[in-house]
């Protein structure tokens, strides 16, 4: 699954275009690099969020491609 859709189903960032901008501003690191939108996530990979004023750091547990409001905090973990 393409970096931008997980980041909206896991309800990490509200809108796809807005975590597409996000990317292409290189505020989302994957595994220590700057990441493209189109950046295929796989299950283990850590994703640092870096807008506003605290940064947020999950490790990707498992990627679905829908997934309801209740599951989405499923989809990842905080470290």
């Amino acid at each position: 699954m393409r970096l931008d859709k997980y980041l909206k189903v896991s309800r990490l960032i509200k809108r796809r275009t807005v975590a597409n901008e996000a990317c292409d501003a290189d505020k989302v690191i994957v595994n220590g690099k700057p990441a493209r939108a189109s950046y295929d996530v796989k299950t283990g990979d850590i994703i640092e969020i870096n807008m506003g004023k605290t940064p947020l750091k999950v490790r990707v547990v498992k990627v679905v491609e829908v997934v309801g409001k209740d599951g989405a905090a499923d989809l990842y973990e905080a470290i």
